[in-house]
């Protein structure tokens, strides 16, 4: 599996069907969850190393995002993703000096996955 870049990566994101920008959220969460769950069962450091990488990436975006003040999500809400996109990329840090496995950080993407889905219970 190679990683490609987010911002340079655009066209790979077009669709004949239209998407929310909560569906490409999705997708995005997607790909880099399967890299995610490919690398926890493979003995290539780099693949790990890309996964990780890549999630990195997701959650700094995403960071950057919510921090902006046009950002038009609750307070609260907002609150609660910097945490866990802090979390996430410190966890991807212990992943990369081997001190933890990517076990929670796929755990992460697919509870967000299911609350973009509108799955999570209240």
């Amino acid at each position: 599996m190679s990683f490609i870049p987010f911002k340079t990566n655009k066209i790979a994101f077009e669709s004949q069907h239209i998407r929310t920008p909560r569906d490409n959220e999705y997708l995005i969460f997607s790909r880099v969850t399967r890299q995610l769950q490919h690398a926890a069962s493979c003995v290539d450091r780099r693949v790990v190393i890309e996964a990780v990488n890549a999630n990195n990436e997701l959650w700094t975006t995403l960071l950057a995002d919510l921090s902006e003040p046009g950002n038009g999500l609750p307070d609260p809400i907002k609150a609660g993703l910097l945490s866990l996109a802090i979390f996430s990329i410190r966890q991807g840090h212990r992943v990369l000096a081997e001190s933890a496995s990517t076990d929670v950080l796929i755990d992460i993407n697919l509870r967000m996955m299911k609350g973009l889905r509108g799955e999570v219970q209240p």
